[in-house]
């Protein structure tokens, strides 16, 4: 009997049914032998976990791909600050709780004689600054160890608070007379802002200078018509003027050229930089820009030579096509008796200067500024301000939460002293609100491998701050990062010589080094290239190295002026610049003594005294004199050995840079 066609069909189903069950019996049976076989491998690991439990409770409480706290101290510090000093927060890492505690203050030895206001050698007054200095800054410490002195609750910032200031600010004439002639930027400028200043420039009066009044043929006397428009540094260092961050001088009836110029430049603690002069010249083709502008534009001169010949056949090409680009030459930016509107603003690279929409002027910034820095604008001088708007400002100013370039790691810690000698000593100035600094020094040439092994020993001196709470914050950062030496005097520009004194008697007495070098907190040291300047004088002989300057003559005039009572000399003795020399021991070891007895001769100029201090032990025994640009005053030059008015960024930049192969090469970026 035939079956049919349905039966057949459902056969085959059944068996493909049967089939797949089959399979799925076996996939089944394979899955339970491999769970029997992982089950199997995995029992030792559970047992060590559970054994290793009884031991460390907090073992199994955290997932194995988290880093230990040592783990994250090994790496590289996070750029997000730490707020370690906020009393509400956890104290700094502890595992060094346990060690002795690091001693901070200078051992150098003030006395009521220390300083005598009855010294026939000039220093009368330094003597008394520096004595009243000592005792207010002697009860400050003693207060700050023993507790007395706390910053109250009205005065602690809050959690993670930085100062806040307005986005833009606008004075009229009533109120920037009011104000000293200073508009105040709080927190500084930075990239795209711009300041505008609508003013007059009033007509021109008899020089009445007769240091600098020229007369001209017949008996008049010379006229002059200029103003001063400034960018300066209101909180980057206290106790002396401002620097000059940008100087602006238009000067209208000419200087000694005897045309309308413009001249900028830079000045920093007496020093002015090489300044530009813009003549009405138009600056060269090969001559650097600033953000693709030109440092100087061209404006009509009376002196351009121009013949009727060339004016002819310059139209003549115009109307033949054979010229294309047009040339105007525009008259002097600025006007006797004549409303102008001048914009600053700032660049990448530079200050630009419009004047009544044209560009005139280009500035590149300067080695050791940031935009930040510039805190005010003040204008002076042969002119009438009508009002000044500054817009594009920044809200906050990093650097006035002084510890926010903390970055609280024992990766940043100084090693420990030698057991023995070190080859270098090299003392550090720095100022007590100086965070960002010294923190940029830590993470730069500070981990030079020979500093890294104690052949060469780095510290910060420091004197006590007018401002209580950075007193106490500058105790805390001394205590963890053991770096630091108080000298126990409130700060003083005058006085920066103690601190001098205290890195010669730190260096001898404590590190025992054979070189003493003096540094700042923003030059930048090749460690391994001023040591091997040092090995070049020979063993045993006494040395003086660094950028000596011979034969200056000190000013008699001006804010900065030196009288003959301090200095009778007409001439100061060869003296090193104060960013970076070195001197051997023996040098620093008369000094500390000579200090000691009461018989050292103290000099406002700190690298001046150096200089005279080693001129007074060249007459007992010779020194040997080494003088080298490359113990850089100014900024930086290939192959330096120590860059100056390095910002914390150029820091870091230069330090990128000394990793690489090849010569040492300068950082410009800001």
């Amino acid at each position: 009997m035939k079956r049919g066609k349905s039966e057949t069909r459902l056969d085959k189903i059944d068996a493909f049914t049967s089939l797949s069950r089959q399979r799925s019996i076996q996939i089944l049976i394979g899955v339970g032998v491999l769970y029997l076989l992982l089950v199997t491998v995995e029992i030792p690991f559970v047992f060590t976990s559970v054994s290793q439990e009884t031991t460390t409770t907090t073992a199994l409480t955290r997932l194995s791909m988290l880093e230990s706290e040592q783990d994250l101290q090994d790496k590289v510090a996070p750029t997000r600050p730490v707020n370690w000093v906020s009393h509400n927060s956890p104290q700094p890492t502890q595992s060094h709780s346990h060690k002795k505690p690091i001693k901070i203050l200078s051992s150098l030895k003030f006395d009521p004689k220390t300083f005598d206001p009855s010294r026939k050698d000039g220093s009368v007054e330094l003597h008394r600054t520096a004595k009243t200095a000592w005792e207010v800054g002697r009860n400050l410490w003693e207060g700050i160890v023993s507790g007395k002195i706390k910053v109250t609750e009205v005065e602690k910032p809050g959690k993670n608070q930085t100062e806040t200031c307005p986005h833009s600010v606008l004075l009229s004439r009533s109120e920037f007379l009011k104000q000293g002639k200073v508009v105040v930027l709080p927190c500084g400028l930075t990239l795209g802002s711009h300041v505008t200043v609508v003013g007059k420039p009033r007509g021109a009066h008899a020089e009445n200078n007769p240091k600098i009044s020229l007369a001209k043929d017949g008996g008049e006397s010379v006229m002059v018509s200029q103003f001063m428009m400034e960018l300066q540094g209101l909180k980057i260092v206290d106790g002396e003027d401002p620097p000059r961050i940008l100087h602006f001088n238009p000067r209208l009836r000419g200087d000694w050229s005897g045309k309308p110029v413009i001249e900028q430049n830079t000045c920093y603690r007496m020093q002015w930089g090489t300044a530009l002069r813009c003549e009405g010249w138009k600056s060269k083709a090969d001559e650097e820009t600033v953000d693709d502008q030109m440092k100087c534009e061209k404006w009509i001169r009376d002196d351009d030579n121009r013949s009727e010949e060339s004016k002819a056949t310059w139209w003549l090409n115009r109307l033949i096509g054979r010229t294309k680009k047009v040339s105007v030459d525009w008259p002097y930016p600025f006007v006797e008796e004549k409303l102008f509107v001048l914009t600053l603003s700032a660049g990448l690279e530079g200050y630009h200067i419009n004047v009544d929409g044209r560009h005139v002027t280009s500035f590149p910034y300067r080695t050791g500024y940031t935009l930040e820095d510039a805190t005010g604008l003040t204008v002076n001088g042969d002119i009438d301000v009508h009002s000044v708007f500054a817009a594009s400002l920044p809200t906050v100013h990093p650097s006035y939460d002084p510890q926010r370039h903390l970055e609280i790691s024992d990766k940043w810690r100084a090693p420990p002293l030698p057991q023995g000698s070190a080859e270098l000593f090299i003392g550090v100035l720095s100022a007590g609100n100086h965070f960002a600094e010294r923190m940029a020094v830590r993470k730069s040439w500070m981990q030079h491998t020979l500093i890294k092994s104690s052949t060469v020993v780095a510290r910060f001196f420091v004197a006590l701050h007018g401002r209580k709470e950075v007193n106490l914050e500058l105790k805390k950062e001394a205590e963890f990062f053991g770096d630091i030496v108080v000298v126990p005097y409130m700060d003083n520009y005058d006085l920066v010589v103690l601190k001098t004194v205290a890195i010669c008697e730190y260096g001898v007495r404590t590190v025992r080094a054979k070189y003493i070098m003096k540094g700042d907190d923003d030059t930048f040291v090749r460690v391994d290239a001023v040591i091997d300047e040092a090995r070049k004088v020979p063993e045993g002989r006494s040395l003086y190295i660094g950028n000596i300057n011979y034969y200056h003559k000190p000013l008699r005039s001006g804010k900065w002026a030196v009288t003959y009572e301090e200095w009778p000399e007409e001439d100061y003795p060869p003296y090193a610049n104060g960013p970076g020399y070195i001197l051997s021991s023996d040098i620093a070891r008369f000094i500390v003594s000579e200090f000691e007895r009461h018989k050292l001769r103290l000099f406002k100029m700190e690298d001046v005294s150096m200089g005279m201090w080693v001129e007074q032990f060249n007459s007992s025994k010779p020194v040997e004199y080494s003088h080298s640009l490359k113990f850089c005053q100014f900024g930086c030059i290939e192959g330096y050995f120590t860059a100056h008015y390095q910002s914390p960024r150029q820091m870091i930049c230069l330090w990128d840079k000394l990793q690489k192969p090849g010569k040492p090469q300068c950082c410009n970026m800001r």
